[in-house]
């Protein structure tokens, strides 16, 4: 797939904004964190976009910034799969990559919740994060960056 130069950030609500930071400053990337306006976020490395606070929008916005090679950080299985359409790649918080032969399965499980949901059903909640999230997210990124920037497959 190629080199990663560029970290994009789903950044509304996102855990792992200090770690990618972090990881994009030791690995001299260009960050770029796109936000809502409803939400307050600094950057000392990365470009800030904000977008207007229609629903989708950080999403929409980031569909139309991938490009091949860039990694993307997200929660959301659908912006995961537009960037994957654009040979791009998604880690998402946990630390977890998207992988072409799992999405279709995570696309079907979210359209099966949320017709669940509009039912009247409840579904769970995610668990709470601990330090053991943060630690595998940066430990994948930081995998992920240097396997793709050193031509391993």
């Amino acid at each position: 797939m190629g080199e990663i130069l560029r970290i994009l950030v789903d950044a509304d609500a996102c855990p792992v904004k200090d770690i990618v930071e972090e990881v994009a400053a030791d690995y001299r990337l260009d960050l770029i964190l796109v936000v809502n306006p409803h939400h307050h976020l600094e950057s000392r490395l990365g470009q800030i976009v904000r977008v207007d606070g229609g629903s989708q929008a950080v999403d929409l916005a980031l569909a139309n910034l991938a490009r091949s090679g860039d990694l993307v950080v997200t929660q959301d299985y659908g912006l995961a799969c537009l960037v994957m359409a654009k040979h791009g790649r998604a880690i998402h918080p946990n630390g977890w990559l998207y992988e072409e032969d799992k999405i279709d399965a995570l696309l079907m499980q979210r359209h099966i919740n949320a017709k669940a949901r509009r039912a009247g059903f409840r579904t769970t909640n995610p668990k709470k994060r601990i330090s053991e999230d943060n630690r595998r997210f940066r430990q994948n990124l930081v995998r992920i960056i240097e396997k793709a920037n050193t031509g391993a497959t």
